[in-house]
């Protein structure tokens, strides 16, 4: 079991920046990749960015650009780094950790952006 724990959400105004935190805990080991999706109202669960186990990371063409995933090994957290924030990025954000079998989620944290 890997157990997730996201952060930072909250409201902003259009071109703010935000930054959210995914502390992972349980069988660390276990995680191939982790990543962010999104779902705003009324829409489906879309991805984000993603980041391996060796770093390498892939965004949405959305959020090219604006967002940078990263990984702090020793702390075992996970971060997105949201710049120039815009209404569409509104959404509940969920982290998630991949493993050979299955893909564990956290609870989400909602972001808000004003127009």
């Amino acid at each position: 079991q890997v157990q997730l724990v996201e952060s930072g959400g909250g409201s902003v105004q259009a071109g703010g920046s935000l930054t959210l935190s995914c502390a992972a805990s349980g069988r660390i080991f276990s995680i191939n990749a982790m990543a962010w999706y999104r779902q705003a109202p009324g829409k489906q669960r879309e991805l984000v960015a993603t980041i391996t186990s060796d770093g390498s990371t892939n965004y949405a063409d959305s959020v090219k650009g604006r967002f940078t995933i990263s990984r702090d090994n020793a702390k075992n957290t996970m971060y997105l780094h949201m710049n120039t924030l815009k209404p569409e990025d509104t959404a509940v954000y969920y982290c998630a950790s991949i493993t050979m079998a299955t893909t564990y989620w956290g609870q989400g944290t909602q972001v808000t952006v004003s127009s």
